[in-house]
């Protein structure tokens, strides 16, 4: 359900708050009145399109058949040059292997004892809101191109954009 925060108000006997929200589309108030509830309430981001994540793995598919390489591989050097980096470090010892660790991530730099490594994680695409993704894509078909590959031609990629709300 999508809403607006519209006021929020601490009672001062109880220290309990009370919170109105106006909320898009009809909410079924009747089935929740005095029940207990586990309420969510978290910033609105417009989603990219199912389109936008289709054409980043087409695009991904044909930079691999050039450069020999998977799509999965490629991906991950695409977010290396362009993915959005978390802000905090993690540091763990040297010997680790991130690539059996779950999630991207972006080397950052080696203690001097070599016993340590830094690395920043990187956001995968699943997460970019619609503006973030095409700012993505607009990077991979800039490479693409550099390879010779054939792209969306500039109309109809403005218009897939457009579609995304940006």
């Amino acid at each position: 359900m999508i809403g607006t925060l519209k006021s929020a108000a601490k009672d001062i006997v109880s220290g309990k708050w009370e919170v109105t929200f106006e909320i898009e589309g009809e909410p079924m108030v009747e089935d929740l009145k005095d029940q207990r509830l586990e309420i969510i309430a978290k910033k609105y981001r417009q989603r990219r399109s199912l389109d936008a994540n289709a054409y980043c793995w087409v695009l991904c598919t044909k930079i691999a058949e050039v450069m020999k390489s998977s799509k999965e591989e490629i991906y991950e050097e695409l977010l290396q040059k362009y993915g959005l980096v978390q802000e905090i470090p993690i540091t763990v010892k040297a010997e680790v292997d991130m690539s059996q660790i779950d999630g991207h991530w972006f080397f950052l730099k080696e203690s001097s004892d070599g016993k340590w490594k830094s690395y920043l994680p990187i956001r995968g695409t699943s997460t970019y809101d619609t503006r973030e993704m095409a700012n993505f894509i607009d990077r991979v078909v800039e490479d693409a191109k550099e390879l010779g590959i054939e792209t969306m031609p500039p109309d109809e990629l403005e218009r897939m954009v457009s579609r995304w709300g940006v």
